[in-house]
C-alpha cells in the first residue's frame, strides 16, 4: 500500500504537469482558435476535477493527522486550509467561464502562483515534521484513506462548504454524486 507521501507526491506531481501546460498553452488574447481554447478549458475542467477530490480527500484525512501528529499542526493545518479555501473559491469561478472569457486566464494564472505556493508548503513545511512523527504502518494507511477518499470525493470545488473532517464524510458522499451526476449530463471531464 503506497504512503501518505506517495498518494500525495503523485497528485502534486499530476497537478505540476497541468499547470506547466496551462502555463504554456495558447490564450485567447494571442490569438488561439476556438479548437485551441475548447482544449483549454478541458484542461482546466480536469486540473478543477482533480484538485476537487485531492482537497476533500486531505481535509478528511491529511490535515486531522497533521493536526493530530505534529506539534504546531494546528496552525500549519490552519495555513494550508485557508489557501486551499482561496483556491476553491479560484476554481469554482474558473469552472464557470469559457476560455475565450478574459477572466478566464487571470483566473488561470492567480491559480498557477497558488498551486505551486501550496505545493511547496505541503512538501517542504507539513510533510518532513509528518513523516517524523509517524510510523510506516500509520502513513501507509493514512495513504490507503486517501486513496479510498479521492474515489468518492466530490468532482468540483464547493466553497461553501464547511472543510470539516466530519462535514465532509457524511455529506461527501452525496455531493460527489450530485456532481457526477453534473459531469455525466454536461460532459464534463470526459
Amino acid at each position: 500500500m503506497p504512503s501518505v507521501f506517495d498518494v500525495l507526491g503523485h497528485d502534486h506531481q499530476e497537478v505540476k504537469l497541468m499547470l506547466t501546460e496551462l502555463e504554456k498553452g495558447p490564450v485567447a488574447g494571442a490569438g488561439a482558435g476556438d479548437s485551441a481554447l475548447a482544449l483549454r478549458k478541458k484542461m482546466t475542467e480536469q486540473l478543477v476535477i482533480e484538485e476537487s477530490r485531492h482537497e476533500a480527500a486531505e481535509e478528511m484525512y491529511f490535515w486531522p493527522a497533521v493536526r493530530d501528529h505534529v506539534p504546531d499542526g494546528e496552525r500549519l493545518a490552519g495555513t494550508a486550509n485557508a489557501q486551499e479555501q482561496q483556491g476553491k473559491e479560484v476554481l469554482h469561478r474558473l469552472d464557470k467561464l469559457d476560455a475565450a472569457d478574459p477572466e478566464f486566464e487571470q483566473l488561470v494564472a492567480a491559480f498557477i502562483q497558488a498551486g505551486r505556493d501550496h505545493i511547496g508548503f505541503e512538501e517542504t513545511q507539513v510533510w518532513p515534521l509528518l513523516r517524523a512523527a509517524l510510523t510506516t504502518e500509520q502513513a501507509d494507511d493514512l495513504g490507503g484513506k486517501l486513496q479510498a477518499a479521492k474515489k468518492a470525493a466530490p468532482t468540483r470545488p464547493h466553497p461553501h462548504t464547511p472543510g470539516s473532517p466530519a462535514v465532509l464524510k457524511t455529506a461527501g458522499p452525496a455531493v460527489a454524486a450530485a456532481d457526477r451526476a453534473r459531469d455525466a449530463a454536461s460532459g464534463r471531464g470526459e
